[in-house]
C-alpha cells in the first residue's frame, strides 16, 4: 500500500469515529420537557390561579407592614425607664408584621366552598404583650353558600362593616375583635342581606362564653348605588346583656363618600364596673358615635377623617372623644405610605401605655405597607382567542 493510500484510509476512518460519536452524543441529550403553565381563574377577583389538576382556584397572598407612632393617645408612642438614672422617657412605638394570607373557592352543587386564612407573624417593642415576636392565627374559617364556620372577627363588626378608613379607628372602641364563630348569611340579591351568628368570645377575654350557650348576633342590611344602611344587635349570653349598632353610609360621588354609626348597649350595675361593658359594648358610656368620610383626590391617593364619642355612663364622669386624619398614598404598585395625626380626650392620665385607655393628647402614625400576590412569580398561560 502506498503512503498516500495510508493517508485515505486513516482519514476515512476518522471520519466514520467522528458520525459514530456524533450520533451518540445526540442520542443522550434529553429533551426540554414542556413547561407547565397554570391557568389564571377570574372567577373570584384577581390573584387566583387553578391548582393544577382541580377545579379550586388558590389565591396566595399577603403584605409586609412597618409602624412607627410617636406623641401622646392610644396611638402613640410610650413612656420607658431610662436604663442608666432610672428617670422616664418618652419614646416611639414600633412594630413591624409579615401577614401570610391564602384564599379558596370551588364551585358545588351546594354552592361555592370557600376558606380564608392569615397568619401573622409580629415583632412589637416591649410595651405590648412583653414584645419581641408573636405568631397569631387570626383568621381560619372555611364558608359553604352562606354557612360559616372558623376562627374570624365577630359579625357584630364586620357586617356593618367596621369604622372609618383611619388606622386608629377605635379609640373609641365599637365592638370585639377576635373570635370563634358559626354564621349564616342570607343575600336576597336585590341590595338586602340578614344575618345571624353564634360566638364564642375572644379566648381568655372576661366574656368568653362559660357555658354551652353562645353570644348571638342578628343583623340586616341593605346596599345600592347611593350607598347602603345597616342595624346590628349582639347579645352577651355571659352576663345576659346586649347592644344595638346602626350604620349609614352615603356615596356621594366618584370621589367622595361618607358614613355615621351609633349604638348603645346594656349595662349591669350589680356588677360594678365590669358590668358596664357586655362582650358587643365596649365602649365607656351608655352609647357612642363614629363619622368621617373619604374623599379621593387622586387615583393613587386618599384623605380619610373621623370623628367618635361616648358619653361618660354610669362609671365614667366625663365623655370621651377623638378625631383621626390621614393620607393613604399609593407610592408605586403595591406599596402604601400612610401619614397619620390623632387626638384623644378619654380623661384618663397620660402615660398609660401604647393601646391601652389613657395618655390624652395629640399623637403620631406612620405606616408603610408593602401588599403582595404569588401569582405575579407564576408563569401564567397567555389567553388565547376562541
Amino acid at each position: 500500500m502506498t503512503f498516500k493510500g495510508i493517508l485515505l484510509g486513516s482519514a476515512a476512518a476518522l471520519v466514520a469515529m467522528s458520525g459514530a460519536r456524533a450520533a451518540d452524543a445526540v442520542a443522550v441529550v434529553a429533551e426540554p420537557e414542556p413547561m407547565e403553565y397554570v391557568r389564571v381563574c377570574d372567577t373570584y377577583g384577581e390573584g387566583y390561579f387553578y391548582i393544577p389538576g382541580t377545579e379550586t382556584c388558590l389565591r396566595v397572598g399577603g403584605y409586609v407592614r412597618y409602624d412607627i407612632s410617636v406623641g401622646d393617645g392610644a396611638y402613640g408612642g410610650h413612656q420607658v425607664v431610662d436604663k442608666t438614672d432610672g428617670s422616664i422617657n418618652d419614646t416611639y412605638h414600633k412594630e413591624a408584621r409579615f401577614a401570610l394570607q391564602t384564599w379558596t373557592g370551588t364551585e358545588t352543587e351546594l354552592g361555592t366552598l370557600k376558606t380564608f386564612t392569615e397568619t401573622r407573624f409580629n415583632y412589637d417593642d416591649g410595651v405590648d404583650n412583653g414584645g419581641g415576636t408573636s405568631v397569631q392565627n387570626y383568621f381560619a374559617w372555611i364558608q359553604l353558600g352562606g354557612f360559616r364556620i372558623g376562627k374570624d372577627e365577630t359579625a357584630f363588626d364586620t357586617f356593618s362593616d367596621y369604622a372609618g378608613a383611619v388606622l386608629a379607628d377605635d379609640i373609641i372602641p365599637y365592638g370585639p375583635f377576635e373570635t370563634n364563630l358559626v354564621s349564616y348569611t342570607f343575600d336576597a340579591g336585590n341590595g338586602f342581606s340578614a344575618l345571624i351568628s353564634l360566638e364564642t368570645g375572644e379566648a381568655d377575654s372576661d366574656y368568653e362564653i362559660d357555658s354551652y350557650m353562645p353570644h348571638v348576633v342578628g343583623a340586616v342590611k341593605y346596599a345600592g348605588d347611593w350607598g347602603g344602611v345597616s342595624l346590628t344587635g349582639g347579645y352577651d349570653s355571659v352576663i345576659e346583656e346586649f347592644a344595638i349598632k346602626g350604620r349609614l353610609d352615603v356615596t356621594v360621588n366618584d370621589s367622595l363618600s361618607l358614613f355615621a354609626m351609633a349604638a348603645w348597649g346594656s349595662t349591669d350595675d350589680n356588677l360594678g364596673a365590669y358590668g358596664n361593658f357586655n362582650n358587643y359594648k365596649t365602649w365607656a358610656g351608655d352609647w357612642a358615635a363614629w363619622a368621617g368620610g373619604t374623599y379621593k383626590f387622586s387615583e393613587k391617593g386618599s384623605f380619610n377623617v373621623q370623628g367618635s364619642y361616648t358619653d361618660g355612663g354610669d362609671f365614667i364622669n366625663d365623655a370621651q372623644w377623638a378625631l383621626v386624619a390621614n393620607v393613604n398614598y399609593e407610592l408605586v404598585k403595591d406599596l402604601h405610605i400612610i401619614p397619620e395625626i390623632t387626638y384623644s380626650d378619654l380623661g384618663l392620665a397620660d402615660g398609660a401605655g401604647h393601646n391601652e385607655p389613657g395618655g390624652d393628647g395629640f399623637g403620631g402614625m406612620l405606616r408603610i405597607e408593602r401588599s403582595y400576590s404569588l401569582l405575579a412569580c407564576i408563569a401564567t398561560k397567555p389567553k388565547t382567542a376562541s
